[in-house]
């Protein structure tokens, strides 16, 4: 485990009791940490606004929620976690019989221990999350059953955070910040997203990159709505979701299935010969559904290590700190360095000698070369870049026809423009 890790974990660990969901203080507050990381831009949409076919909801907020039983005693307590509450329901307070308190509750029993992760967010309802051992235990009688919590006209509420490039066309990196104690989905996305940020505003990238720290679904819905003359920058995009397990790594290739992220991604996992799978666009599972619907089509994919469903902790109370790797999200941010630095290195270029072979050695290009390990790499790619400098051929291009490494690829053609033998 690196530094970097452990602080990634650090933050998951601090954002994991705050209570979540598409609305609230809890996004608030989450949102209020992360610009100590990161400085972020909130936005705050009010109910009833119209985003493209939703509607912004009311406000969701819960202060209290308890199951007690005859003696007082607190069965189910919402100060213990922010899963015993069903998401969105509506106040309650009543003494009812465990008969009539069943029909509310929700459990897991083919994993007993484990409390569960459900919500009614379109629906008025009202329920509690509790381990199936839990309920087991509770006899028969009556109960005082309190959700002290509101559903009123207030505000969406969502951030952003721009690292500004060269160029203004962008790279959107969004994550969902709606759940609530769960680590890995989404909290460690949400750590690895904000230190990518800090990382690429230590320099200059090529691209502006756009950071979106959103609610799920109706909070990319939103973005979209209101963001539709931006949409028209937007050259690539990912989405980071379940970034910390300790499965390997999935990328998921957008609606086009060809996009230029999609070839990014699938050249750095294999040049960097980690285990991964790399599946075909499916209209369900994060926002890259979102992004990717047939209007705006964003050349956006989604990046998890164990997709959405693909383990068993998936929206449970084992989704918890211990179940995220610091090592874990290292790897994430990694990928996602890499794949961003080719990215912004990609370029199509023009020979400017295109008759036979320039003289690299009259222009110093060999003698350049003297000191590197990798000298013959380089002349190779040297050569590659003067073959396929035609205009309809960029560098990604050239490293998987040639098999080189991308790095060396790039640093070739910097060298031979420098040299004034290409054109961008």
């Amino acid at each position: 485990m690196t530094g970097t890790g452990e602080r990634m974990h650090a933050l998951v660990e601090r954002l994991y009791p705050l209570c979540r969901s598409i609305t609230g203080d809890g996004v608030r507050d989450t949102l209020a940490i992360v610009d100590e990381y990161v400085p972020l831009r909130v936005h705050e949409v009010p109910t009833g606004t119209r985003v493209l076919d939703w509607t912004v909801p009311q406000e969701w907020n819960v202060r209290d929620a308890y199951i007690a039983d005859a003696d007082g005693r607190r069965v189910v307590d919402f100060a213990a976690s922010s899963l015993h509450v069903l998401g969105y329901s509506v106040p309650v307070s009543a003494t009812m019989t465990l008969a009539e308190l069943r029909p509310h509750l929700h459990t897991l029993p083919d994993r007993p221990a484990w409390v569960p992760y459900r919500t009614s967010y379109y629906e008025r309802a009202w329920g509690f999350c509790l381990a199936q051992d839990t309920l087991d235990a509770m006899p028969e009688g009556e109960y005082e059953v309190r959700i002290d919590s509101t559903l009123a006209d207030g505000h969406l509420t969502y951030a952003e955070h721009v690292v500004p490039g060269q160029v203004t066309d962008e790279v959107i990196v969004s994550c969902h910040v709606c759940h609530p104690s769960l680590a890995n989905d989404n909290l460690a996305g949400v750590a690895v997203a904000a230190f990518l940020a800090r990382e690429l505003a230590e320099r200059t990238p090529y691209y502006t990159y756009r950071f979106i720290f959103a609610p799920g679904t109706i909070g990319a819905i939103t973005w979209l709505a209101r963001n539709a003359e931006r949409v028209e920058r937007v050259r690539h995009g990912l989405v980071l979701a379940c970034a910390g397990d300790r499965g390997d790594l999935t990328y998921k290739r957008s609606r086009r299935g060809d996009a230029d992220i999609d070839r990014v991604m699938r050249h750095v996992l294999s040049a960097s010969q980690r285990p991964h799978r790399i599946t075909e666009f499916t209209p369900y599972g994060y926002d890259e559904r979102q992004y990717c619907s047939p209007g705006f089509d964003l050349g956006v994919g989604s990046l998890t290590r164990t997709p959405y469903a693909g383990y068993p902790e998936y929206h449970t109370s084992a989704d918890n700190p211990a179940f995220v790797s610091p090592r874990a999200m290292e790897d994430t941010l990694a990928v996602c360095r890499e794949a961003f630095a080719v990215l912004d290195r990609d370029r199509r270029y023009v020979n400017l000698s295109p008759y036979g072979e320039p003289q690299l050695g009259r222009r110093g290009l060999y003698d350049s070369l003297g000191g590197r390990s990798d000298a013959k790499q380089a002349q190779m790619a040297m050569l590659w870049v003067l073959s396929l400098a035609d205009g309809e051929h960029g560098l990604l291009d050239v490293a998987e026809r040639s098999g080189l490494p991308f790095e060396t690829v790039a640093d070739a053609a910097e060298a031979l423009h420098a040299a004034g033998l290409l054109k961008a």
